[in-house]
C-alpha cells in the first residue's frame, strides 16, 4: 500500500509502517550481554546469564519498528537496557538510563521524530500459566504467659521460621483473634485484659501492629475470625457474660462493622479460616457443652444455618487455610481432656473424620497460612513450640518455637505477594 494515510503511523515517504506481523523475525536467540538491532525486526533476548544492552539504529526513520520479546521470562533477574545511539526515548536524551525488568515483558518501539524519538507503542506482560504461589507471611501477638498478659508479637517468614520477641503495640490481652483483609494485612481485635474489650489493631504489609482503635460492636473474648470474599474479614460469636450469636464484617480497608446478629448456634473458644479461596468457615466451639457443629459463610460474609459436625465435639482449638483453597482445624479440648487431633475441609466446606495428629496435645494455640500454601500452628497452653503443616494438610512434629510461652494468642497471614 502506498499513499499517504494521516491517521496512522508512516514513514517519511507516506508507506504505512508495518505491524508486528510484518516483520522481520529474527532466528537467532541473544544471550549476548550486547547486541545492536535493526529497524523492522523482531529479537528473541534470552537474558537468563546476564543483562544484555539493547542497541538502536543510529539514524532511523520516522515509522521504524523494533519488537523485543522477553525469550526466557528472566528479564525480572536481569534486565534489558536500551541504548538509544544518541537519540531521544519518549522525549529524554539519551543520557538517561532506560531498561526494563518485568519477567514475560515484550516491548514495541516506533522511531516518531527528532523531538520524541522511539516510543513504545506496547511494553506488556504476558502472563504465566503456572504462577508460583503467593509469598505468605504470619504474625502471632498477644496471649497469657506465666508473667500475666503480654503485648508482643512474633513474626513467621515465608519459609514458616518465627522470629524472636518483638514489643507489641496496644493493650496487653488475651483471646483476640485474627485475620487478612485487602489481600496483604491483617487484623486483630476483640479479646480480654481484666474484662471483656472491642479493639482493634490494624497490621500493615511489614508486620508492623498500629496503635490500639476503639472497636465496633460488642465487647467480647473467645470471638473467630476469618476472611472470605478474598480481601475481607468477618468476626463471629464470642462471649460476652454468656456466649453470642452475632458478627461483625471488616471491609477491604479495615473497617470494622456494627453488630449483625448472627445465624447458628451461640458460643465461644471455636475456629474458622477461609477455603474455596473467597468463603469461610467457622465450626466446633462450647456452648453448654462441647460442641462439632459449623457454619459456613458465603464470599459475602452471610452466615449460613447450623449444619451437624464430623469429628470430635470439642472447644479450644484453631484453624488455618492451606493449599491454596482448603483448611484444617486441629488439637483443642473436649470432654476427654486435650487433644491432638485435626480435620481437614475440602475446597468445597466439607470436614473430613478425625486424624489423630502429630504434637503435644494442646489447647490455646493459635494458627495462620504461611508461604502461599501451607499452615501453622503454635504456642498454646503456656508453651512455645510449633507445628508446620504442608500444602496437603499433614502436620510435621513438634518444633521448639522461639520468643515467649504463652497461650490464646491472635494470628493471622498478611503480606500476600
Amino acid at each position: 500500500m502506498s499513499g499517504q494515510i494521516t491517521s496512522n503511523v508512516f514513514r517519511a515517504s507516506g508507506v504505512i509502517a508495518p505491524t508486528v506481523a510484518g516483520l522481520n523475525w529474527s532466528s537467532a536467540v541473544v544471550t549476548g550481554s550486547t547486541a545492536t538491532v535493526e529497524a523492522q525486526n523482531g529479537y528473541w533476548i534470552n537474558t537468563t546469564s546476564n543483562a544484555c544492552t539493547i542497541t538502536l539504529p543510529a539514524s532511523p526513520s520516522i515509522g521504524d519498528q523494533i519488537v523485543l520479546v522477553d525469550y526466557a521470562r528472566t528479564w525480572s533477574t536481569n534486565n534489558v537496557i536500551i541504548d538509544s545511539n544518541g537519540n531521544n526515548f519518549q522525549g529524554d536524551s539519551d543520557t538517561y538510563t532506560v531498561d526494563y525488568s518485568t519477567a514475560g515483558q515484550s516491548l514495541s518501539i516506533v522511531y516518531s521524530d527528532a523531538t520524541k524519538g522511539w516510543i513504545p507503542v506496547s511494553d506488556d506482560a504476558v502472563a504465566f500459566d503456572h504462577v508460583a504461589p503467593p509469598l505468605q507471611r504470619a504474625i502471632f501477638a498477644y496471649g497469657t504467659a506465666s508473667s500475666g498478659l503480654v503485648s508482643m508479637s512474633n513474626l513467621v517468614n515465608t519459609s514458616g521460621v518465627i522470629a524472636a520477641d518483638v514489643t507489641g503495640v496496644g493493650v496487653a490481652r488475651a483471646n483476640s483473634k485474627g485475620a487478612s483483609y485487602g489481600g496483604d494485612k491483617g487484623i486483630m481485635a476483640y479479646g480480654q485484659t481484666n474484662a471483656v474489650i472491642s479493639v482493634s489493631n490494624l497490621i500493615n504489609t511489614s508486620g508492623v501492629i498500629a496503635a490500639d482503635t476503639t472497636g465496633v460492636g460488642t465487647a467480647r473474648t473467645r470471638v473467630e475470625a476469618a476472611r472470605f470474599g478474598g480481601d475481607k474479614v468477618i468476626f463471629a460469636y464470642g462471649e460476652t457474660n454468656a456466649n453470642v450469636s452475632l458478627k461483625n464484617l471488616v471491609n477491604n480497608v479495615g473497617t470494622v462493622a456494627a453488630d449483625v446478629t448472627g445465624v447458628g448456634t451461640a458460643r465461644s473458644n471455636l475456629g474458622a479460616a477461609a477455603y474455596g479461596t473467597d468463603k469461610a468457615v467457622f465450626a466446633y466451639g462450647y456452648a453448654s457443652n462441647y460442641t462439632a457443629v459449623k457454619n459456613l459463610v458465603s464470599n459475602l460474609g452471610v452466615v449460613a444455618a447450623d449444619v451437624s459436625g464430623v469429628g470430635t465435639a470439642r472447644s479450644d482449638l484453631s484453624a488455618a487455610g492451606y493449599g491454596s483453597d482448603k483448611a484444617i482445624f486441629a488439637y483443642g479440648a473436649g470432654s476427654a481432656g486435650n487433644l491432638s487431633m485435626s480435620n481437614l475441609v475440602n475446597s468445597s466446606g466439607v470436614i473430613a473424620a478425625d486424624v489423630t495428629g502429630v504434637g503435644g496435645d494442646r489447647y490455646g494455640r493459635a494458627s495462620a497460612s504461611y508461604g502461599g500454601d501451607k499452615a501453622l500452628f503454635a504456642y498454646g497452653a503456656v508453651i512455645s513450640l510449633k507445628n508446620l503443616v504442608s500444602n496437603s494438610g499433614v502436620i510435621a512434629a513438634n518444633v521448639t518455637g522461639v520468643g515467649t510461652a504463652r497461650a490464646n494468642p491472635a494470628a493471622c497471614e498478611f503480606a500476600v505477594s
